[in-house]
This record gives C-alpha cells, sequence and structure tokens, in this order.
C-alpha cells in the first residue's frame, strides 16, 4: 500500500531554536519514514510580518534550510523545498480566494491575536488571507495528514471548509486532511516565556558551545533559592524545566537535591549547558558536513521543489479542468 501524504512547514523568519526542535523538528524526523512527506519553508508566509525587510529571507531560507536537514530530515526520504519555488501554491491560493467567504477568514483566532499583538493600525489582504495561502499549500499536494498544535487546529479546520466548498461547487478533487496533533514538549524561553526569536530569549540550533553555555547561565532560576542551600521551587524554574527535557535520566534526583537544598543553581545550570550541548553536538556535525559541500544544498532544495512542483501540477490539470478553465 502507498504511504498517505503529509505536508508541514516553518516560517523562515530567523534560524531555528529549541522550541522548534522540540515542537515540530523531532516529530518530522519520525515522520518521514512513515508518510510520503513533504516539508516545505514558507517563504510567502513570511511577508506578512517582513514585507518590508525582504532582504532578510533568502539568509533565513538557507539557515532554516540548513537546519531541517542537520536535526534529521533526509532528503533521500522527503521532500524539502521552499515555497516560493513551487508557483502553483499561488495559483491554488488565487483561486481559493475567489470562493472562500470573508466572514470564514475574520473568525480564525490566530488572526485576530496577530492584529492585536503587532498592534497594526491597517491589515493587509495577506495576513487577513494567510489560512487561505496555507490551504493551497495543503491541498495542491493533496495532503491527508498535517502535523500540527493545538493552536494550529482552526487554520486546519478552515482548510477542510475550503476543500468542501470547492468540491461542492466543482467536483471531488481534494481530500480533507486531518490533523496529526503528535506529542512536543513545551520549552521555556531562558526568562520563563514562551522560547521566542522575538523575545531574545532563546537557544538556537547554530549557537556553538559556549554560547549556549552563556545562554543557560543567564536563565531565569528560582527567585526565592538566593543561597545554596536554600530549599529550591523547581516547578517555577527555567533551568528544572529545560533538564526534564535534556536530562531525563536525572531529573527526579535533580527535584529532589533541589527542593532539599542540597543542588545549588550554578552546578544545576552547568549540567543542564553539558547535556544541551551534548544533544546539539550531531546536529553542529550534520550542519559542518552539509556546508563542507559546495552547491550540495542548493542541489537539495532544487530536487525537493522538482518532487514536489511534479504533485503539484497534476492537482492544478486537475483544479483548472474542474472549474473549466482549459
Amino acid at each position: 500500500m502507498s504511504k498517505a501524504r503529509l505536508l508541514s512547514g516553518m516560517q523562515p523568519t530567523g534560524v531555528l531554536h529549541l522550541g522548534n526542535l522540540e515542537g515540530a523538528l523531532r516529530n518530522w524526523v519520525q515522520l518521514q519514514d512513515q508518510y510520503d512527506s513533504y516539508f516545505c519553508i514558507v517563504d510567502w508566509h513570511a511577508l506578512t510580518t517582513l514585507a518590508e525587510r525582504t532582504e532578510e529571507i533568502p539568509h533565513n531560507v538557507r539557515e532554516v534550510a540548513i537546519d531541517y536537514i542537520a536535526a534529521g530530515l533526509d532528503p533521500e526520504k522527503c521532500a524539502i523545498f521552499v515555497q516560493s519555488h513551487v508557483k502553483e501554491h499561488a495559483e491554488l491560493h488565487l483561486l481559493f480566494s475567489m470562493i472562500t467567504p470573508l466572514g470564514w477568514l475574520e473568525r480564525v483566532p490566530t488572526y485576530k491575536e496577530k492584529r492585536e499583538n503587532l498592534q497594526l493600525e491597517s491589515v493587509s489582504y495577506g495576513l487577513l488571507g494567510y489560512p487561505v495561502l496555507q490551504a493551497a499549500d495543503i491541498l495542491v499536494y493533496k495532503a491527508q495528514v498535517v502535523p500540527v498544535g493545538e493552536d494550529q487546529l482552526p487554520h486546519l479546520e478552515l482548510t477542510r471548509e475550503v476543500a468542501r466548498r470547492f468540491n461542492y461547487l466543482y467536483g471531488e478533487v481534494f481530500p480533507e486532511p486531518q490533523a496529526l496533533l503528535t506529542p512536543a514538549a513545551r520549552v521555556p524561553g531562558l526568562d520563563g516565556r514562551k522560547m521566542s526569536k522575538s523575545y531574545n530569549n532563546a537557544i538556537y540550533l547554530s549557537d556553538d558551545a559556549q554560547t549556549v553555555t552563556q545562554k543557560v547561565k543567564q536563565a531565569f532560576t528560582d527567585p526565592q533559592k538566593v543561597r545554596k542551600n536554600d530549599p529550591g521551587h523547581p516547578e517555577g524554574c527555567v533551568v528544572f524545566a529545560l533538564h526534564q527535557i535534556y536530562s531525563k535520566d536525572d531529573a527526579a534526583t535533580i527535584e529532589t537535591e533541589c527542593r532539599a537544598g542540597q543542588r545549588g543553581c550554578v552546578d544545576c545550570k552547568m549540567q543542564l549547558a553539558g547535556n544541551l550541548n551534548t544533544a546539539l553536538d550531531p546536529l553542529r556535525q550534520r550542519r559542518q558536513e552539509l556546508l563542507a559541500k559546495a552547491g550540495e544544498l542548493e542541489r537539495i532544495l532544487r530536487e525537493g521543489a522538482e518532487k514536489a512542483r511534479a504533485v503539484a501540477q497534476e492537482t492544478m490539470k486537475e483544479v483548472r479542468a474542474a472549474m473549466h478553465l482549459e
């Protein structure tokens, strides 16, 4: 039996961090063996926040692609490509925009959140229509499953609504993709908030060992633990939260010693830094191997786009025929 098709992607708004690794990339690496997988770098989506700084996008695309591969995505097992290299995404987005009611877009929770968080005086169609382009990204490959977090479920439901509306108007062309809610560790930033590039609280996959150690030394810990022998409260400590991911075998002991005042924050941070660097070393090695081969990254992205384009072109032939556009 042929494998079900899967599509997912990330915006190239900057280099990737531990939250991206634990929240998505590790799952993708497992899923590439189970599905016919397409992993995209969605550069057009990044224009919703980088429209005035487009010169940053090519560098970011390259860095995200390197991080994809360094984390373990294998171009022999999946297609790794850039969204704008497959123009069929844009064509299908245009056609979907003609049949998507405005009310559907205005009720998407993330639209309201972004409008408020970015404090925008006026809203571009690109921001409002983000879910329509996302629907095109998914449906141009007739993806049957999409790995998402719970916050992305409203977008995926809109994708299914668009697919249903198209099929009702023009005949059965698209499947209704299902959410693949995969387990993901919550990775806090160094200041206790969600790890994010915009908060400047992230540990990046491209950070060297010294940088990681310096960042961990600055991480937020228990403000009530002033001296080494003071009882600690690990449930509110960023360092302990990261220990639960990167020091799993020792996490129970770390918690017990912290609560009993038998462990100081400096020693705790140094242990975490060592374990983090051990976890990131294989990614650093793969990154260096990729960069040492001139033109290798470009080849991977070109071949990934060729594989993706072949599928997308077949879908668009069906779409145009169904809509009597050819």
